[in-house]
């Protein structure tokens, strides 16, 4: 039968697309976007700004940023090393669209692809991450380039006999999911996925099994509960399918951001290493929204992971501005 034997969780931030320098320009993002306060209430960047505390005058001084993005780069590059040596006929990957594929017109909660091949665009942009598109600056386009291709579109393989077998098991199990044999004419996977082909597989052609959840958009989010149900049953449905795979898990994203909360982020990885299902399943939905709803993307892994333990684990919160904004950075193996 084929056997999950790998999860890896990792963050997914445009911050990991630059050096350390260019850390502080996110401020001219920041401005622009929309926040939430940590518990879950809208917020402008002043308000943060006006209601933070004083550690993260530490936490932005250029030396920090360039420790931390040293061991970022380091924690990448260890799970590229323990993704090859577990030698994998499949990686499933659990992310999220920020409307690049899917839309308000139809976007589906639970999304399992099924095509043959998904394309890698080359210059695709991140539109609903930033809307004004065209007034970004160059470096910003930048750090959005990395996610794909640099010259020519790249299809990569993906195992569509397998993504059958699980959208069976899914109706099986009462999950009304929406499939998809091919992407919009002319578009690429997105941002979540592009970095797991780009970053952690590092171009590598194992075949992938893309699983997208909606994790941003009210009112279709599915909660922490379903999430962890789904890799619950997408574990079963691996054990379920007749040929010997050996099959990896990427939860792709989180954790916390645009602002940073450092209590959620700890609690999360506590629940992961204890494997404290009830936790994770009950994780306040307002705490779940804009960046931090990708921390639903590392439920549904740790649902199907119920079998593994997580080994290794490298946290840090990324400050980039006085605000409090920036990303909770984590990567981290379960075998």
């Amino acid at each position: 039968m084929a056997r999950i034997v790998l999860g890896i969780g990792t963050s997914h931030t445009p911050m990991l697309n630059l050096g350390p320098e260019d850390w502080p320009r996110f401020e001219e993002l920041d401005r622009r976007r929309q926040h939430l306060h940590k518990d879950g209430r809208p917020a402008t960047f002043d308000e943060l700004l006006a209601a933070a505390p004083l550690s993260p005058r530490v936490d932005i001084a250029p030396e920090t940023h360039a420790r931390r993005h040293a061991e970022a780069m380091a924690a990448l590059d260890r799970l590229h090393d323990v993704l090859v040596a577990a030698k994998l006929d499949v990686v499933i990957v659990v992310g999220d669209d920020q409307k690049e594929l899917y839309h308000d017109d139809h976007m589906p909660s639970v999304l399992v692809y099924r095509g043959e091949t998904i394309a890698n665009v080359p210059n695709r942009t991140i539109r609903a991450m930033d809307p004004d598109v065209a007034w970004r600056p160059d470096w910003a386009r930048r750090a959005s380039a990395r996610y794909y291709e640099e010259q020519e579109t790249r299809h990569y393989p993906v195992h569509a006999k397998l993504a059958n077998h699980l959208i069976g098991a899914l109706i099986d199990r009462e999950f009304d999911v929406a499939t998809a044999n091919a992407l919009p004419e002319g578009e690429g996977e997105g941002h979540a996925f592009g970095f797991v082909h780009q970053r952690i597989m590092k171009r590598a052609a194992i075949p992938v099994l893309p699983v997208f959840l909606n994790t941003y958009y009210p009112p279709n989010q599915p909660s922490p509960r379903r999430c962890y149900k789904l890799g619950q049953v997408i574990r079963e449905a691996m054990e379920g399918y007749p040929e010997d795979l050996r099959i990896g898990i990427v939860a792709s994203g989180g954790l916390s951001h645009f602002t940073i909360d450092e209590a959620l982020d700890g609690e999360v990885i506590r629940a992961l290493r204890e494997k404290d299902a009830d936790a994770l399943q009950s994780l306040p939905r307002e705490r779940l929204n804009s960046g931090n709803s990708e921390i639903r993307n590392w439920i549904c892994a740790a649902g199907a992971l119920e079998h593994l333990d997580l080994k290794w684990v490298h946290y840090a919160p990324g400050y980039r501005t006085l605000a409090g904004t920036g990303t909770g950075l984590c990567f981290g193996y379960w075998t």
